[in-house]
Parts: C-alpha cells; structure tokens; sequence
C-alpha cells in the first residue's frame, strides 16, 4: 500500500517536472535572446547617433557589430552568422553587389580550396599518419614520447590548412598510444598536449589556418602591402617552435610527476611498409608547392596559383591520388563562405570609413593613442589578441573583427602595419582557456573515455596565456624588430 503510494507520488512529480522542463525549453530560446537583442538595440543606437558617419559607414558599422554580437552571444554557426549580415549590408545598400561577388572571387578564396584538397590527400593517402606514427613509435618513455609528438606536429600546419583537420590526422595516433597505458593522468596529458601543439604551431605557416589569409587579406586591402609565404615562415617559424616546446614542458610539469615521466611505454608497433604510389606522389607535390611558395618572389606564381596548380595534380585522372569530387568534399564549404562573407564586411568598413571612425573615437580618449611607450603599446596589443577567444569563440570571426581596427590604431599611432598585424595573428592563434574556442579542442575532449575536463584546460590557460605574453616580448625585443617586425 505505502509502495504503490510513494509510486504514484513519484509517477506525479515525474510528470509534474517532465511538464516544466519542457516549458522551461520551450521558452528558454526567450532567455537567450535577451542579451543579444539587448546588444543590438544599443549598437544600433550608438550607430544613429553620430552625425560624424555617412548613410552607408553607419550600415557598414552596424552589419560589422551586429556580426561580433552575434558571434560572441550565441550558438549559431559562424558562417552563417556573417553570410546573413553580409546579406543584410547588401540589401540596404551598405555595399555593393559587386563586392559579394568580388570577394568571392579572391585569391584567399582560392587558395583556401586548393590547400583543403591538399589537406585531403595527406589525409586519405594516410601520409601524415605514417610519418606521425614512424617518430612516435621511437618513443621509449612518456617525457620522450611527449617532445616526439610535438616535433612531429609542428610541420603538419604546412600540409593541413585547418585545425580541425590536423586534429583529425592526430586522433589515431592518440588512440593508438592510449591503448598503450591506462594511466589517467598520462592520457588527460597527452589529451591536453595534443591540440595545445597544433593549435600553438598554427603561426609557422601562413596557410596554417583561414585566418591568416583574412587577416592577410585585409592587410593588403587596408595598407596595399601584404606578407608572402616567405616572410610568414621567417616571423612565424622560430615562434610557433619555441612557443610548441615551452607549452610541451608546462603541460609536462602541470599534470604529470617525474615517475610518470619516466614510466616505460610499449606503443604498438605498426608494420613499416614501402611508401605507396599515392604517398609518393603526395610528398613530392607537396614538397615542390612548398618550394614553389618560398619561392614566390622569383618565379612571379603567387601562392594560390601554385595551390591550386598542386591541387589539379593531386586529382588529374589516372595519375593523382584523389577524384575531383573527392577533393572537393575535403573543402571545409562552410569556412569559404565565411570567408568571402567576412571579406565583404571588413571591406565595407574601411571603404565606407566606418573603420577609421570607430579607432578615432577609441583612442581619442585612450591613453594609448598619446603614449609613446613602444613596451605599452606592444604589451597592449599583445594582451587584446590573446584574450580575443574569449569573448569570440571563432578563429576566422576575430580575424574578421579585430584587425581592421588594430591596422587603424596601428595607423594612428604611426606604426608598421606588418608587424601590427603579425603580432596580433600570434596573440589571436592562442585559443586554450575553453574548449569551445577551438574545434581541435573539442574533438579530443569528446573522444570516448577519459580526456581531459575543462577545469584542467582553464588550470593550464592560466600558466600559458602569461607564458606566451612574455614569449611574445622576448620575441620582439630579441628577434622580430631586428628581422624587418619593429613597431
């Protein structure tokens, strides 16, 4: 009698609670709303105001805040976030049609598709894997094995042109060495090392992720100068090493003690058969696009071109190691149409003006725009980049966002615009406080098993983000401002 009491009870207050969680869902988009549409409402206020702005720099302006808004505050894809303002600024006459068209047309365009379908082949003809594997598997300890991994890393940022994807190359290898031990904090430690290095060594290689090309991009179109493959791997390359290994020993010293450093690791031993046909041709069109790109300023090919030309090689019938439409499906579609969206959008802003406004009324009353402290002025710059994934989850969005007006204070201060925007790519290529800023974050802690928790991320962001502050200032003061990056 008490049991089928208590039952019905119980049976009432599931129903009870099953009826608000679904009202409290129903209306829950209400709650999310309310921050963002409150953020609109005052950037549209704050757009009105000036009688500073023309007609089409306030529309610009507003297109571009109405992005970041939407960016920072809610879950909706990115990319369709900047489709749809790019849309809106068109359709109000904040630009041109012609400028939808010619940004989809542009050289980063292009580059970006032929460095997917490059991307794939590595992936698909399992070169990247293979050679991963080749170094791990010469790993005797867990210390060893861990430089081992980060050495191999740091060259995948010239095959693979996205986090994610290099995230995807790395997720075998990791599995393969986790069967190898069942030691928790080993494998939270390895969970955490390996997209910290992918996403840490992003800076060697121009194509090393979307946003340089953006960033890149509006370079050229804010200042008519822009940086080659070159100059990128001569900036970026002495960082992105030193920056893996120092990030390599914090994580080593933050969560693994010396016995576990020392404990002897048995990774299974794959069989070392000859390179194949596809591996083969893959590695010498790689390496003949990488020479070709620091080449550049001798053969005249820009660097889309050469991709492009290595992307038809990789996929030419009968000879090539993928088919068109295998390539093709490798080309991150969604990052493109971002791209060419979030052109639009910085264009319009440094056409219409808009963005020459926003750093005027900024830094009129900052105290920065009167300093002549080059350190101030460095450790600024360097303290807004790094924390920009805070605020803006996407790589790609905080390019879009935040160079234009760092070249514009950069402008305004007198400053040189190359190393402007260099110093800020570095700061905006660290994303490691929250595993939503980065998708290579996010895959490895959603693997099956035992990852790593954000807490553990958060523990070690608060170590590196200072590390890589004072790696930025030793970098300029004792290799960037003498090799061509002096503020």
């Amino acid at each position: 009698m008490i049991e089928s009491l208590s039952q019905q009870i119980g049976s009432t207050t599931t129903k009870t609670g099953g009826k608000s969680s679904r009202k409290q869902r129903k209306f829950r988009w209400v709650v999310d709303a309310v921050l963002p549409l409150a953020l609109t409402t005052i950037a549209a206020i704050v757009v009105l105001l000036p009688s500073s702005l023309s007609s089409p720099a306030r529309l610009a302006l507003f297109a571009f805040l109405l992005a970041a808004i939407l960016w920072s505050t809610t879950s909706i894809n990115a990319d369709y976030i900047a489709l749809f303002c790019m849309m809106l600024l068109v359709l109000t006459g904040g630009t041109s049609q012609q400028q939808l068209f010619e940004a989809l047309a542009s050289d980063v365009v292009w580059l970006m598709i032929g460095a997917f379908v490059l991307g794939g082949a590595v992936q698909k003809t399992g070169l990247a894997g293979r050679l991963t594997q080749l170094v791990v598997s010469r790993a005797k300890t867990v210390k060893s094995l861990f430089w081992l991994l980060t050495t191999v890393l740091i060259p995948l940022s010239f095959l693979i042109p996205s986090t994610s994807g290099r995230a995807a190359v790395a997720i075998p290898v990791f599995r393969s060495i986790t069967s190898a031990t069942s030691d928790r904090r080993i494998i939270r430690a390895l969970a955490l090392l390996m997209p910290t290095i992918i996403l840490v060594s992003t800076i060697v290689a121009l194509v090393g992720a979307g946003s340089h090309l953006i960033a890149n991009d509006l370079l050229q179109q804010i200042t008519k100068q822009s940086l080659s493959f070159t100059q990128w791997a001569i900036y970026g390359l002495p960082f992105g090493i030193v920056a893996s290994f120092v990030s390599c020993w914090v994580i080593m010293r933050l969560f693994l003690d010396e016995s576990r450093l020392q404990t002897a690791l048995q990774i299974p031993q794959t069989k070392h058969k000859p390179l194949s046909h596809a591996e083969w041709m893959t590695l010498i069109v790689v390496m003949v696009m990488i020479v070709l790109w620091l080449t550049e300023s001798w053969h005249k090919f820009e660097i889309a071109t050469v991709t492009m030309i290595g992307a038809l090689v990789l996929t030419l019938p009968g000879v090539g190691v993928l088919k068109w439409k295998e390539g093709l499906k490798s080309v991150s579609w969604n990052l493109v149409i971002f791209v060419g969206a979030a052109l639009v959008l910085g264009r319009a802003l440094i056409d219409t003006g808009a963005a020459q406004w926003i750093i005027d009324q900024l830094f009129a009353i900052s105290s920065i725009a009167s300093t002549n402290s080059q350190l101030l002025i460095l450790v600024s710059l360097a303290f807004i980049s790094l924390t920009s994934h805070i605020y803006m989850t996407s790589h790609t969005a905080r390019a879009a966002a935040l160079v234009p007006a760092l070249l514009y204070l950069g402008n305004s201060l007198q400053l040189n615009p190359i190393a402007v925007l260099f110093l800020s790519t570095v700061g905006m290529d660290y994303c490691l406080t929250f595993p939503v800023s980065s998708k290579a974050l996010l895959m490895f802690q959603e693997l099956e098993g035992s990852t790593y928790k954000p807490s553990d991320l958060l523990r070690l962001s608060s170590v590196l983000l200072p590390v890589h502050l004072g790696l930025m200032l030793v970098f300029y003061y004792g290799y960037w401002q003498w090799v061509g990056l002096r503020l």
